[in-house]
C-alpha cells in the first residue's frame, strides 16, 4: 500500500515521535538540527533541503517532495526508499503507526501560524 489509511491519530503519532524520532529530530520552527534535520516545514519540501543540515547525496538527489504518500512509503523502510541515506531508523512496519506519525508530523511541522 502506498497511501496512508485515513484518520491517523496525531496524539498517538506524538507518542511514536517521542519514542522513535525525537532522539534525532526536532519539529518546532527554528529548532536545532540533531543527528537528523529539524522537520519544521517538512510537508511540501523536497528531500535534502533543510537549511543548515548536511545530507547525503542520495537524499539530496532523490528529488521527491514530502507529502503523506511519500512519507508513508519512506517511513516503512527509509533505506529502501532512499538507498544511501544516513538515517539509521529501521522504519515502522505497521500502517496505522505510520498514519498516526504522519498525522502528528502534519500538525507539528506546519509552518502556518
Amino acid at each position: 500500500m502506498s497511501k496512508p489509511p485515513a484518520g491517523g491519530d496525531p496524539t498517538k503519532g506524538a507518542k511514536i515521535f517521542k519514542q522513535r524520532c525525537a532522539q534525532c529530530h526536532t519539529t518546532e520552527k527554528g529548532g536545532k538540527h540533531k543527528t537528523g534535520p529539524n522537520l519544521n516545514g517538512l510537508i511540501g519540501r523536497k528531500t535534502g533541503q533543510a537549511k543548515g543540515f548536511t545530507y547525503t547525496a542520495a537524499n539530496q538527489n532523490k528529488g521527491i517532495t514530502w507529502g503523506e504518500d511519500t512519507l508513508f512509503i519512506y517511513l516503512q523502510n527509509p533505506k529502501k526508499f532512499i538507498p544511501g541515506t544516513k538515517m539509521v531508523f529501521a522504519g515502522l512496519k505497521k500502517e496505522n503507526e505510520r498514519a498516526d506519525l504522519i498525522a502528528f508530523l502534519k500538525e507539528a511541522t506546519s509552518t502556518k501560524p
